[in-house]
């Protein structure tokens, strides 16, 4: 499998408890830290979903 790195580039202060949680579930903490995952569809759902808060790059 691939791996996809995921930055956070804003906060998820005001933003929905679903939000934050999708971004924890991520492992991001602080704005500009960056994890890597697997390309997976699940991994790939999440980013959607806070797509307005994070960057992707391969």
């Amino acid at each position: 499998m691939a791996k996809i790195k995921v930055k956070m580039v804003k906060s998820g202060i005001k933003k929905p408890q679903n939000q934050k949680r999708t971004l924890e579930a991520l492992g991001l903490k602080r704005i500009g830290q960056v994890v890597e995952h697997e390309d997976t569809p699940n991994i790939l759902g999440m980013i959607n979903k806070v797509k307005h808060l994070v960057s992707t790059e391969a």
